[in-house]
């Protein structure tokens, strides 16, 4: 009987090694077959969605060019001037005060001003107000599926109305409009 000395130094030939290496490989080709379920193989990818017969994509799903500056909280916003006007529309009575949520920043892509919380069951017109600059925004309350201290999520164009930092956590007090 070969000693440990033996075995690892290939006392049998080698085979220890070449069984761990054939191991290896298989798990690796594997490997390669569960990548090419989730990404196709260069050459094979299947037509984006919206595409006609001969290829045509329709022009809402085509592509966008890509963004050439810097991708800035200002680049990213896209609400107008009179958007931002409106938002900013002082506080109104008769508001029903849903209560306190920390706030984290939501999808930079979806436009408009909202706040995605689990303090509403559903759509609804409200206000955030953030005590910490005094700042209100008119925003669109949607429902969000979890406990009520969950925490929320809100727009980009909301927290730089209400000049709230976009990588902290800010605690917004949740009005409902009437």
């Amino acid at each position: 009987m070969l000693s440990v000395e033996a075995r690892l130094s290939g006392g049998y030939g080698g085979h220890m090694r070449h069984a761990v290496a054939i191991m290896g490989l298989a798990l690796a080709l594997g490997g390669c077959a569960q990548v090419e379920r989730i990404v196709p193989p260069w050459g094979k990818a299947p037509p984006p969605e919206g595409a006609g017969e001969e290829g045509e994509i329709a022009a809402e799903s085509a592509p966008r060019a890509p963004v050439t500056g810097p991708q800035t909280p200002a680049a990213l916003d896209t609400t107008t001037a009179s958007e931002r006007a409106a938002a900013a529309a002082p506080k109104t009575s008769g508001a029903k005060d849903l209560g306190i949520t920390i706030a984290s920043l939501g999808a930079p892509s979806e436009p408009g001003f909202w706040l995605k919380t689990p303090l509403v069951k559903a759509p609804a017109k409200g206000r955030v107000d953030y005590g910490a600059t005094g700042k209100s925004a008119a925003v669109d309350l949607i429902p969000l599926g979890g406990a009520e201290g969950a925490g929320s999520r809100m727009s980009l164009a909301a927290f730089r109305l209400l000049e709230a930092p976009l990588t902290g956590l800010p605690e917004v007090r949740v009005f409902q409009l009437p």
